[in-house]
């Protein structure tokens, strides 16, 4: 199985309660693209406001859509240089 999984980093300018919404955001959108019930078997991600960290598993189509998608409105909302972002080995907790 392949590892895709991305890791994002906020500065401390980027607001989590924003970061949040975008993430849930992009599930809404997958689940356009996807389905609800095909978004539940394949999303996995999770938000960890405290350390400004978020990590996305792009190992399936809906994972990639939804890393995309997030990816977007984060570059969008707060600016390409709000935010890093970078392929990391571990999967995040399940998620959806």
């Amino acid at each position: 199985m392949r590892h895709d999984v991305y890791r994002y980093t906020f500065d401390e300018k980027t607001p989590q309660a924003e970061v949040r919404d975008s993430l849930f955001l992009a599930v809404f959108c997958a689940e356009g693209l996807h389905g609800r019930a095909q978004v539940r078997l394949d999303a996995a991600f999770s938000l960890d406001e405290k350390k400004r960290a978020c990590v996305i598993d792009a190992a399936t189509p809906v994972g990639r859509t939804i890393a995309q998608i997030f990816t977007g409105l984060l570059s969008r909302e707060f600016g390409e240089d709000a935010f890093t972002v970078e392929r990391v080995g571990e999967s995040p907790e399940r998620r959806a």
